[in-house]
């Protein structure tokens, strides 16, 4: 909660969408399965963007509305055909998935960036400048943040989702995050 939760929740509360506009978000991992919780319970549509279909029945339920495969559609396509995405909040650091939506930003839509790598991203200017889009970073929170995010978290009844491993399988439970087989976090308990 005050990593992801943090993270996620500042993120959708600054990304200029308003209740009834519609959020995609990207990467429905350990970040983006609170995304989707808060969003929802923000009064966002929320249009979860993941990669395959074993995702899909995940994420809608924990809240999305509507569920998109971007290896199998042109989901910024499906996006402007809903009038476009207020905001995208991208977990991952995926420069080519994150590219791909772009298009579906709505005018004065904003990308907001949480996943941290270290290759670029490749924006059109003609597609910012056209529709007064922007593309933002969002880090976590100060200590108010954090608290705010809890109280939200307790209103609302968003809670992460963790598997649990005793600290002698920190090892699989290094591989299970790392592999992406993790639903959504991996916690190491210390009783034996």
């Amino acid at each position: 909660m005050l990593c992801a939760g943090v993270a996620t929740f500042n993120a959708l509360k600054r990304c200029g969408a308003e209740a009834g506009d519609t959020v995609a978000i990207l990467g429905i991992g350990g970040l983006g399965h609170m995304a989707i919780q808060y969003a929802r319970h923000m009064g966002f549509r929320v249009v979860a963007v993941g990669r395959g279909g074993d995702i899909a029945e995940d994420a809608l339920a924990l809240g999305a509305h509507v569920y998109l495969d971007n290896h199998q559609e042109d989901v910024a396509a499906k996006l402007q055909a809903m009038g476009g995405a207020q905001a995208i909040l991208t977990t991952i650091a995926h420069p080519e998935a994150i590219n791909a939506l772009l298009g579906g930003l709505a005018p004065r839509g904003q990308l907001v960036q949480l996943g941290v790598g270290k290759e670029p991203l490749t924006v059109t200017p003609g597609l910012l400048v056209g529709g007064e889009r922007s593309v933002v970073g969002s880090l976590t929170g100060s200590p108010f943040d954090s608290e705010k995010t809890l109280n939200f978290s307790v209103l609302s009844g968003a809670r992460p989702m963790i598997e649990t491993l005793p600290l002698e399988q920190a090892n699989t439970a290094y591989r299970r995050m790392t592999s992406g087989e993790a639903k959504f976090r991996m916690v190491l308990t210390m009783d034996g």
